[in-house]
């Protein structure tokens, strides 16, 4: 018995020393690239049994989008991939185009008729910005906020709402704020 429980120390503490190099080779750690694995044997009644895994790291935010616009009803859940894809695309954060959103318009709930403008974008005095549909509406948005903010530094809430909602008693930001973090932290 003392054998083994020897045997099985020494054994453990190799694996961990192999497992440490392989993560400083680069082997192991985190990766945005998809992994998978497939497992397979035979079952009770020698069937051929397989089990396929996929891991995915960038998983996780397009659900957090959708599980966020379909907690709040938002007809803009349908396109969350969308969402998730055009904030890779450009270069920001998954979460801008949700959080803007509810600050503006409740999620799409509250827009000027017909118009599918759910960020406050491009309507004044002079009139409305309007789209044929959410995908038209999203690829515009998402492009003006690279071009209009993002690549003019403005890339938190508070230098945003100077140009954004100028008019704005720090209320913008902290909506915008609050909505952010629900989604970072999972708390919706």
């Amino acid at each position: 018995m003392s054998v083994f429980l020897i045997l099985g120390v020494i054994c453990s503490f190799i694996e961990v020393i192999y497992l440490s190099r392989l993560s400083f080779r680069g082997v192991l750690g985190i990766s945005t690239e998809k992994l998978s694995n497939t497992l397979i044997g035979n079952g009770s009644d020698n069937s051929e049994l397989a089990v396929n895994s996929v891991i995915a790291s960038d998983d996780a935010r397009p659900v957090i989008i959708r599980k966020y616009l379909e907690k709040y009803g938002s007809p803009l859940a349908p396109y969350s991939d969308l969402i998730y894809q055009l904030s890779k695309d450009y270069g920001f954060e998954y979460y801008w185009i949700v959080a803007i959103a509810q600050q503006e318009s409740n999620l799409c709930k509250k827009t000027p008729d017909n118009s599918f403008n759910c960020w406050g974008y491009g309507i004044h005095k002079n009139g409305t910005l309007k789209f044929d549909n959410y995908e038209s509406a999203l690829r515009s948005y998402a492009k003006y906020l690279k071009t209009e903010y993002f690549d003019k530094g403005l890339n938190t809430p508070e230098l945003m709402m100077g140009k954004y909602c100028p008019s704005s008693n720090g209320s913008w930001a902290k909506g915008v704020n609050q909505f952010i973090n629900e989604m970072e932290l999972g708390k919706f």
